[in-house]
């Protein structure tokens, strides 16, 4: 068997595969873990980018990470042949399932070319003292490779409303056709 981890070419390279088997590696501990722990690794990781590469390119970097997270997600865990509706249902499902957040589709404009999500309860913010500052941007590019994949076409989405800016939900607003600024 080879190591993934080794392979030169594939070391930095994500794919679904590296998530390894966790219910086999983690027999008696089990798959979850509180958010406390998620939080502190997204935390101090957002902290370490933003004093080495400054706040924007930060959250550009975490962009990124989410939309390669979304696609693995979607190509891995989401039937990419039903019709949106059934796309969304199915996120929804998965995401209050897994605990990251309970979705909600706010609006669909011009088939699905324009589309309003709030999540509650949202794994990355929800609790948080406010700043006045949307903070899940990790968020914006997750639900950017999961739209992306699925439509084939790419998409601009930003959050509007977070709690971390004294919000009750996190709202984003996901356009499709408008390049993204940060690959």
């Amino acid at each position: 068997m080879n190591n993934i981890f080794l392979e030169e070419e594939q070391h930095h390279v994500f794919s679904w595969n590296k998530l390894g088997n966790i219910k086999e590696g983690r027999g008696d501990l089990g798959e979850e873990m509180p958010v406390l722990v998620y939080r502190l690794l997204e935390y101090s990781m957002n902290h370490v980018l933003a004093e080495e590469f400054g706040t924007e390119k930060a959250d550009e970097l975490f962009r990124k990470a989410g939309h390669k997270a979304g696609t693995e997600f979607a190509r891995n865990k989401l039937d990419l042949n039903v019709d949106l509706n059934g796309l969304l249902a199915m996120l929804q499902r998965l995401l209050k399932e897994l605990k990251i957040g309970i979705l909600r589709v706010e609006r669909i404009e011009e088939a699905g070319d324009s589309i309003v999500l709030t999540v509650a309860e949202d794994l990355d913010c929800s609790g948080l003292p406010p700043t006045g500052e949307v903070v899940c941007h990790f968020d914006e590019g997750f639900i950017a490779g999961i739209l992306e994949t699925y439509t084939e076409k790419p998409y601009l989405v930003r959050e509007v409303d977070c709690w971390a800016a004294g919000d009750r939900v996190c709202r984003f607003c996901c356009t499709a056709g408008t390049e993204r600024t940060d690959g």
